[in-house]
């Protein structure tokens, strides 16, 4: 569904797992850090408002979208995270940096969940103009980094009933 019908802040809070014996990694990128440092923000609260323990929610900074892919990686390799969440923000601009930008890290994000056991949220804001960008952190259609905490505790628990 289209973010401009949907509020991303928007869930039913009852249907989401205790995220308290959950670990997550988040990956952010620096660039544009006025809007992934909201979507961040929004993410951590999100986690904390379902259980999750400060000491189980880490967060590291990469460059730019496009180091997102390793940084996530770099988490699954090294930190025993449960679910990464992956966050950057892309604004359209003269060029076609951001067409490369943007499918370097969706495909990068794609492979690591289609190949790996630990899943890794797309808490990539891809939009035309600043303004849109502002609107889906935290503005006028809520937080992506809201949806994107969810998502990693339901994957989580998706993964753990397998397991069982």
């Amino acid at each position: 569904m289209a973010t401009a019908y949907h509020n991303l802040s928007e869930y039913d809070f009852n249907s989401v797992p205790d995220a308290k014996e959950m670990k997550f990694g988040i990956v952010v990128s620096e660039w544009n850090f006025d809007i992934t440092g909201k979507l961040l923000e929004g993410a951590i609260n999100t986690l904390k408002k379902h259980g999750a323990r400060d000491e189980n929610i880490l967060v590291k900074t990469v460059p730019g979208s496009f180091e997102l892919t390793f940084g996530a990686n770099q988490f699954i390799e090294y930190s025993n995270v449960d679910a990464v969440i992956a966050i950057g923000c892309v604004v359209r601009g003269d060029t076609p940096h951001f067409d490369y930008v943007c499918m370097g890290a969706t495909q990068g994000i794609a492979q690591l969940n289609a190949t790996g056991n630990v899943p890794v949220i797309y808490g990539l804001i891809t939009t035309n103009t600043m303004e849109q960008a502002e609107d889906r952190a935290g503005g006028k259609l809520g937080n992506k980094g809201d949806e994107c905490a969810i998502t990693a505790i339901k994957m989580i628990d998706f993964a753990w009933s397998l397991q069982k």
